[in-house]
């Protein structure tokens, strides 16, 4: 981590600490009733107390579980698919009414049709997840495919560059900052999805967790699987961050 990143690490952990203290100040004081706000102090003992003696552990596992699978899955389809269409100028004609068809239809559309297909089950909330967070990474990879400068393939077709080659040392490279691009945004997604798809379904996750602590008014409970969701999510940007780093480094050569 450069010394840039390191700033910007200690700098972010700062405003959180002086949130949490004016957070703290005001359940102390009571200045919004603990009952709908608890404090920072009540939220750390509800952690606590699910991870020691409950079952907040694997709940947690549950949703990343969700999470992960969906995403992944939408991933892989998403880069192979948009990688056809976006490399085939005669095919893309074909398949973008397709795409503009289904691209503005909302993933939560999708729970009564896969209720149908799959009941309340794991696989429902999976294949929702995995319509929702496809058509980032798909619309990115398309675009980052379709966007190589033609002298670039021109060039490769003179030198005797085999399909292949053309896709491993000219295409992904060129697409490849767009796919990153795609897979972030595909990842809040899976997670929002991740969530709906837990309360729709009744199956375990952190959704289920914090719809059933606000049915039975436990705040502390509410606000520490929602807590949890945001450690998902941060910690999520933060692997990608390194993945990009580490495959987008031919950039920026030192």
């Amino acid at each position: 981590m450069n010394r840039a990143r390191l700033l910007g690490v200690v700098q972010s952990v700062a405003v959180a600490g002086v949130l949490v203290f004016f957070w703290q100040v005001v359940a102390d004081y009571r200045l919004v009733s603990p009952v709908y706000v608890p404090g920072p102090d009540r939220i750390f003992d509800a952690l606590r107390e699910g991870f020691g003696g409950g079952d907040l552990g694997s709940t947690l596992l549950a949703t990343i579980g969700h999470l992960a699978a969906g995403w992944l899955l939408a991933s892989i389809i998403g880069i192979a698919i948009g990688a056809v269409i976006g490399s085939s100028p005669s095919v893309r004609p074909y398949i973008n009414p397709i795409l503009e068809f289904f691209r503005p239809l909302p993933a939560s559309s999708m729970f009564p049709f896969a209720m149908a297909l799959f009941g309340l089950s794991n696989q429902m909330v999976l294949s929702v997840i995995a319509f929702g967070a496809l058509w980032p990474t798909l619309l990115a990879t398309i675009h980052g495919f379709a966007s190589v400068e033609a002298r670039l393939l021109e060039v490769s077709r003179i030198l005797g560059m085999s399909r292949f080659s053309v896709m491993m040392k000219v295409q992904i490279p060129n697409a490849l900052p767009d796919i990153l691009s795609g897979m972030r945004i595909s990842m809040t997604v899976a997670l929002v999805l991740s969530v709906v798809g837990e309360i729709m379904a009744s199956v375990n996750g952190l959704g289920l967790w914090v719809l059933l602590a606000a049915r039975s008014f436990h705040a502390a409970d509410l606000f520490a699987g929602v807590v949890l969701l945001g450690g998902i999510g941060y910690l999520g940007a933060q692997v990608l961050t390194v993945v990009e780093d580490w495959a987008l480094r031919w950039q920026h050569p030192r």
